[in-house]
Parts: structure tokens; sequence; C-alpha cells
């Protein structure tokens, strides 16, 4: 009972200080439902909308996992997602001013120059402020391209990537991370000029856990992959910086629940669960900054 009248606390008091609010796209399994969202006044304590806010009408099984959203600087909020668990060979794109009136929905077919893609997924969209543009980093798998150790060859990823300036012209897809392993749910994260981090997750057996690698731009390339911070049974990262110290949540999947690191210069990672919460049945997202009036408009 004092923890949660302590989080309470915290929440009112950063509710009354910020102009902005954190929000955290999210989807409930089993992602038929379309996109949730979360909110939080200080980055570490969440609350559920409790309602889908677009509900997936393409793809090859009309769902909505992993939906990573950015604000670009005109306003609009840009929306991707993975639209089927095999079969496509793309993601979708939806935009929206307000987060409640959308646009037509898109498959953007990224990977339609490779027929034997197995799948696309988990786009996830970085925006570029140096060369003002957006990237979009996802995970796929072409049977028999890359060696695949342990892994079968239609469960053997690699990173792929595209970029745009509009969400109408892309540039063409190139291979965007090759660990030598088979590599899933990647996140960029920039620190500053020349320093950016790549959060990913290998998806190998017996791994399967998350680690980082670094790079000077956000294309990479990214190197020196680390040891694991998490243990085996994670996936999914989502990165916010929260003060001088970032926290990293990831879904631990095979417990059914969301944890979270908090680390400084991505070496050494501490456990942040005490400080966070997380509402049960969230799923891959990602986190970013609105203003009040946005969030006032979804509650209402």
């Amino acid at each position: 009972m004092k923890r949660l009248l302590s989080l309470l606390l915290i929440t009112y008091l950063c509710c009354s200080c910020s102009k902005d609010v954190w929000l955290f796209t999210s989807f409930h399994e089993p992602a038929n439902e379309g996109l949730r969202m979360l909110y939080s006044y200080d980055g570490r304590h969440w609350n559920d909308l409790n309602k889908t806010l677009l509900k997936p009408e393409i793809g090859t099984q009309k769902v909505m996992r992993d939906p990573s959203m950015v604000h670009g600087k005109d306003g609009t909020y840009h929306l991707v997602w993975t639209t089927s668990w095999k079969g496509d060979k793309g993601f979708g794109y939806a935009s929206s001013k307000d987060l409640i009136h959308w646009s037509e929905q898109r498959l953007l077919p990224v990977m339609a120059h490779e027929p034997t893609t197995v799948n696309v997924w988990a786009p996830e969209l970085f925006y570029d402020d140096e060369a003002d543009r957006f990237v979009i980093i996802w995970a796929s798998t072409i049977p028999f391209r890359f060696p695949r150790g342990i892994e079968d060859e239609d469960n053997n990823h690699r990173m792929y990537y595209t970029t745009t300036k509009d969400f109408k012209t892309f540039t063409p897809t190139q291979l965007f991370f090759d660990p030598g392993f088979s590599v899933i749910d990647a996140v960029i994260v920039k620190r500053q000029k020349n320093d950016y981090v790549l959060v990913l997750k290998d998806n190998t057996r017996p791994e399967r856990n998350l680690k980082v690698a670094f790079g000077k731009t956000p294309l990479g390339p990214f190197e020196n992959v680390s040891v694991p911070f998490s243990k085996k049974f994670t996936e999914g990262p989502s990165v916010v910086k929260t003060g001088d110290e970032w926290l990293i949540y990831f879904d631990t999947y095979q417990d059914k629940r969301y944890d979270a690191v908090r680390t400084q210069d991505f070496k050494t990672f501490s456990d942040a669960n005490a400080d966070i919460l997380v509402p049960q049945g969230h799923k891959h997202g990602t986190i970013f900054k609105a203003k009040k009036k946005v969030l006032k408009g979804l509650r209402e």
C-alpha cells in the first residue's frame, strides 16, 4: 500500500509540473484489435488508455503487432507495424495529426524485390535529425542467404532498412545489420552526434536475449556487440531517457511481464523494476513525447 501511494504521489507531482507526457504504443495479444497506448507523466509509471485507436485493415493476417511511432516536425504522427507473422513482403503504415483521425492504411512492400522473403517483422521508426529523414529498420528472413548456425532457414533473420522524407518515396531496401547471427527487434538510439547505440535481440538458440552495439551514424556500421544485459526469453526493447539515465523496457515474455533496466553508458546495466509500473497485457511498442492536449483528446 505504501508503494502504491508513493507511485500515485509521484504521478501527481509530475502531472502538475510538466507540459508534455510520454506515450507508449502498444498492442494486446492476439493483436487483431489494433493500436493501444499507455501514457505516463514521468516515463516510469504507466497507465493504459483502455481503448483501441486504430483497427488493422491490411495484410495477410490483418493484425497490428509491434507498433512504432514518431512525431514529425510538421506535427504528423507516423505509425508502422507488423501486419502478419508470415507471407507479407512489407509492413503497415498510417499517419495522424491527433492520434484520433487517421489516414488510409497502406502496406509498404519493402521486400517485394526478394520473392523468397519469409516475413517482415517489427518495423522501427527513427528520425534522423541531421539528415532530416526517417529511417525504418525491420527484421526479415531470406532462406539460404546467410549462415544459419542452428537456426532453421525460415528463422534466420537479419535487419534491413529504407529511408524516406515524406512516406511517399523510399530509398531502395538495403541490408542494415548482419552481426553473424539471427537478429530481430532492433532499436536505434542517438546519444549525441556521431554516437549511436543499437539495442537488439539475439534471436538464436540458446541466447534469445538483449544486447547492444555501437556506431557513428544511424545507419551504422554497428559493431562491438555486447554480452547480454537481459536474461533469456526477452524481446521488444523500448528506450527512453529520463534525467541523466536511460531506461530500456522489454518484454520478458516467458514470465508474461514487462521489465526494465537502467544505464548511463550502455555498458553497465542495473535492474529498474522497483521504479516502474507497466499495465498487464502491454506488448512491444515505442515511447515518444506528446503535448498534454493530445492525451486529453485521447482520453475524451
